[in-house]
């Protein structure tokens, strides 16, 4: 690896640590990195999934305020998402790599109009349960679903919980910013316990994006904790539309 190769790799992290903590999707900065420096594809996601990992939990220390009273809900929410990418993980060692190909931008954009229409979906929920009553089971049933994705792949993953987050539960875009970073970093942190065990891992790069994405992980609650409600829904509206186009058009 040359010096170069090590610079362009530790910035990719770093911008993928911000843009997850933020909304997701930085998966689609680091894994075309790696395969553009000649890392196989399977290689290059497991890679990419480990050196994320400590940029996750970076990102959600960054957002530790928010996650105060949340308790239940994040271990309600984590044992499905645990379980979701220790799932996914398993598949990628055993399915094509092709497999999710066609279903996730789908999902990705799919999502992004769930954010889009969240406010009023929130509120037509709201006008027909109890005052603070949450939605327990389809979240569930959906962060598992969304876990299976974010273990196999992950790209966009960040963008689908924050719509499942923000349709089922009656709590704030930020609060629920803060839960999504536990989820990814369950999610992840389980697919790469499965990666370093089963899995070929080219731990220079790896590496070198977890040192990136620690930083960016800061940064990205810097930044992301500061933004309004409906600027915070604009960015991931955004993010998630490039992301889901970019893998529609391959």
């Amino acid at each position: 690896m040359s010096p170069l190769e090590a610079i362009a790799i530790l910035a990719a992290g770093l911008a993928a640590g911000t843009i997850n903590t933020i909304v997701g999707s930085g998966t689609l900065i680091t894994f075309p990195t790696l395969l553009a420096f000649g890392y196989p594809a399977v290689v290059a996601n497991v890679s990419n999934t480990i050196g994320l990992v400590p940029g996750s939990l970076s990102g959600a220390i960054g957002y530790r305020r928010e996650l105060a009273g949340q308790r239940g809900r994040a271990i309600r929410l984590g044992i499905a998402a645990t379980l979701g990418g220790l799932t996914g993980s398993v598949l990628l060692l055993v399915l094509p790599a092709a497999a999710f190909q066609k279903i996730v931008p789908v999902l990705i954009l799919g999502s992004v109009v769930l954010i889009a229409i969240q406010p009023r979906l929130s509120r037509a929920m709201g006008d027909r349960r109890v005052e603070g009553e949450e939605h327990t089971v389809p979240l569930v049933a959906t962060i598992y679903l969304t876990g299976i994705y974010g273990g196999y792949f992950g790209a966009g993953q960040g963008v689908i919980m924050m719509a499942l987050l923000g349709v089922f539960l009656p709590d704030g875009l930020q609060r629920l910013n803060g839960l999504k970073n536990v989820l990814a970093v369950l999610i992840n942190g389980v697919a790469a316990v499965v990666f370093i065990v089963l899995a070929p891992v080219a731990w220079p790069p790896a590496i070198l994006v977890a040192i990136g994405a620690i930083v960016g992980g800061q940064v990205g609650a810097l930044v992301g904790r500061r933004l309004p409600a409906g600027a915070l829904r604009l960015a991931i509206m955004v993010i998630g539309t490039i992301a889901g186009v970019r893998l529609l058009l391959g």
